[in-house]
Order: C-alpha cells, then structure tokens, then sequence
C-alpha cells in the first residue's frame, strides 16, 4: 500500500493535508456546483493546490469584458485557508486591477492582517470563509467595477479615470484577441 505521501489520489492529491482535503472538496464543490455559469475548473498536474480556470464572460453580462475567453490559474499555498490563494491570468487582460504579469489585486487575496498603509481594513481582507467560489465571483465583480484607487496596472487605472474611449477599446481588443485564443 501506498503512503500517503506518495499516492496519487484524485481527491486530495498532496497528501492527507487539512488544505488538500478542504481544496479537494471544494474543487468538487465546483464539478457539480452549476450555480456560476461560464466557469470552468481543473486541476494542473492533478493537484488541487493548483487549479486551470476558464473564465467565459456572457456577452449579456453587464461588463466591458462580456465574450471574453479568460484562462487563469488559481494557486493555493499549503496554509490554505488561512492564507490566500494567488489568482493569475494566463490569457492577457487589461484591466486597472491586473498586474501585467497576470496577477489579480483584489483585498479579498491580500493576506488576512491590518494593511500597514491604513487602505483596507481586516475586514476586507481574506478570511478562511471565502472559497474558490466566492474568489471567482469577486473577480468577476471587479471587472465590471474597476478600483481606480490604487491600480495594480497604473496606464489601465489612467485610462479608466480620464480616457474611457480609449480603455473601452484596449477592453474590447483583449477581449478579441481572447476569443482568438482560448483554446
């Protein structure tokens, strides 16, 4: 019999960890969960502390990124839930709240303490009550509703505040390249 150090089991490959545990439920969670729909979920290498995500935004959906093909990846640390996931986009996206590198900043993924500037509260912050779920909505939300306070992408945060005409069509042209992209 395998250890459980070595198995390759797909409902908590890693180990017997509390994390790959919750993380692997919660990834079953999101099989047979179809109450988000235009997300799609797997797991790299077959560990549920890295997921492949597919964001496919509806054109009906009340956002400048509606028809968009996004492909991220959401990385659990082995402290999960009590420490953040980080979330990147592997499609290129241009959005205030986006790192060029792909990473997300959204207070719901920064690590769950006062913010040493005084711009978020703890409340804001990641708690252990969020799920993949909830981080997925959240993301969803913030492309529709860009926080222009402090952009992680400084030229989109620009443009979203003083040339919309101009964000709309970078918007529009990553959206497209998207499509032409996703699979």
């Amino acid at each position: 019999m395998a250890s459980p150090a070595n198995r390759n089991d797909t409902s908590s490959p890693g180990g017997s960890s509390s994390a790959a545990i919750i993380l692997g439920k919660q990834f079953k969670q999101m099989q047979t969960d179809r109450d988000i729909p235009g997300i799609s979920c797997g797991l790299n290498n077959n560990s549920v502390f890295d997921w492949e995500v597919m964001l496919m935004l509806s054109d009906e959906q009340d956002s400048l990124y509606g028809g968009g093909i996004f492909r991220t990846r959401l990385t659990f640390p082995p402290t999960y839930p009590h420490q953040p996931p980080k979330l990147r986009f592997e499609t290129p996206i241009f959005h205030p709240n986006v790192y060029e590198s792909g990473e997300v900043c959204i207070s719901i993924l920064h690590p769950p303490e006062e913010d040493q500037y005084g711009y978020e509260s703890a409340a804001e912050r990641w708690s252990p009550v969020q799920t993949p779920e909830t981080i997925l909505l959240s993301v969803i939300s913030m492309l529709s509703s860009p926080n222009d306070e402090s952009p992680a992408n400084i030229e989109a945060g620009k443009l979203w505040r003083n040339d919309q005409k101009e964000f709309k069509r970078r918007v529009r042209r990553c959206v497209r390249d998207s499509q032409e992209n996703a699979f």
